[in-house]
């Protein structure tokens, strides 16, 4: 699944049990979540950090915008900043509008910009200007996935996914890094989830790009999946399925649903969806090659009969045949409707010495007093990714980075 109901806390997320890991390793689940109920697991996760950093003495100054890094000759010495204080009204109000812009903005990107706009707008209205001067700046701001114009420019494949992230992801930190001569890299890398469930009897059915052809095995990661659908299929996708198969994912949707699937789900389920009596005439109302859909049916038909399996290794129990109808398509493209899109965020970023965390300038050399670090930093999921990794990166990165900006403080 993408995301499990509160009965689970590791669990498959794709690829685990497929062709050919399985022949190598033995299967075993990788899906994150703190111990938390519904949402609320990186909630839960995050304040446990941030209580143990404001125990050290570490002061956090919320409402805040860096405009400009401090350099002294060759070093990076401070940052000069503007923010909301803390005692106004405004803040509290800020800090709402973004909590309510970023968790609406994820799924209906032109409504959460209705509560980002607001916020920006009261930030540069009230926001005071502020210099902090440091031993060493630490950016990690977060990814571009919220700057459609540098996704244009460096990942115009990927500009019709729904931004995953916040509103302060839009490449404010790499800016930074650049304006003092940072290198960057990897920054057409964009990874662009399609899950295909819940619910999980979605997975029996064929996932195909326009001419017909079969996009991956069904039960491929969703990153995974995405990424070939957007980079070689044009971002456009339909999941056919048999009647059997849509009768047993509509008896799991109370089952295998988090509350916010669920109400993406309903819709998908109730109108959002294609319906014929026969794959032609399927073909027809979806505008795909229907020759090239009957070829992909029918050797994936074959497979399951013959005993060979699905030619595309999906795991044998998400395979059922697509026999009889009426037939049913659920539109999985990137460019679609409000209530089931298809989220991404970008992987590229600030190039780091990867021993240190510091940040380099396109001759190799580091500049001074800048580290950086998350998805702010070229990392560990720089070149694809699965789940966990941005959790790995922050963690492991961000603690490298931390580490050694902190020997370099004064005394």
């Amino acid at each position: 699944t993408s995301y499990p109901t509160d009965d689970h806390y590791l669990y498959y997320s794709g690829n685990e049990k497929t062709h050919p890991y399985k022949d190598v390793a033995e299967p075993a689940p990788r899906g994150h979540r703190a111990l938390a109920k519904g949402l609320s697991s990186g909630k839960v996760m995050f304040t446990a950090l941030a209580a143990s950093a404001a125990a050290k003495g570490v002061t956090a100054i919320t409402a805040a915008r860096v405009e400009e890094l401090v350099v002294d000759g060759a070093r990076v010495v401070g940052v000069r900043f503007r923010a909301l204080s803390p005692e106004s009204g405004g803040a509290a109000r800020h800090r709402r509008l973004l909590r309510w812009g970023g968790k609406i903005g994820n799924w209906m990107p032109p409504i959460g910009r209705l509560f980002t706009d607001r916020a920006d707008a009261l930030w540069e209205k009230s926001a005071q200007s502020h210099t902090a001067y440091a031993d060493a700046v630490v950016l990690a701001a977060g990814g571009f996935i919220n700057n459609p114009e540098w996704v244009r420019e460096h990942a115009p494949e990927f500009v019709d996914i729904s931004p995953l992230g916040t509103p302060g992801d839009d490449g404010a930190g790499i800016r930074l890094g650049q304006s003092v001569g940072a290198a960057t890299g990897k920054m057409g890398n964009v990874t662009a989830w399609r899950f295909l469930t819940p619910p999980s009897a979605l997975l029996e059915g064929i996932a195909v790009g326009q001419d017909g052809a079969r996009i991956a095995n069904e039960d491929h990661y969703g990153a995974a999946h995405g990424d070939i659908m957007m980079r070689h299929h044009g971002g456009r996708g339909w999941l056919v399925c048999d009647a059997a198969t849509w009768r047993r994912a509509r008896a799991q949707l109370r089952t295998q649903t988090q509350s916010f699937q669920l109400l993406q789900l309903i819709p998908l389920f109730l109108f959002g969806y294609r319906k014929a009596s026969t794959l032609d005439a399927l073909a027809a109302k979806i505008g795909v090659d229907p020759a090239g859909l009957r070829a992909s049916t029918a050797a994936y038909n074959e497979g399951l009969s013959s005993g060979l399996g699905d030619p595309f290794h999906k795991a044998p129990e998400y395979c059922a045949p697509i026999e009889r109808g009426p037939f049913y398509a659920i539109d999985i493209s990137a460019q679609n409707v409000i209530y089931y899109p298809l989220p991404g965020l970008t992987l590229g970023g600030l190039v780091v010495d990867e021993r240190t965390g510091g940040v380099l300038r396109e001759d190799g050399s580091t500049i001074d007093g800048l580290y950086a670090a998350g998805r702010n930093a070229v990392g560990i999921c720089a070149n694809g990714y699965v789940s966990g990794l941005s959790l790995g990166d922050w963690v492991l990165n961000g603690r490298r980075a931390g580490g050694y900006a902190s020997r370099r403080l004064s005394p």
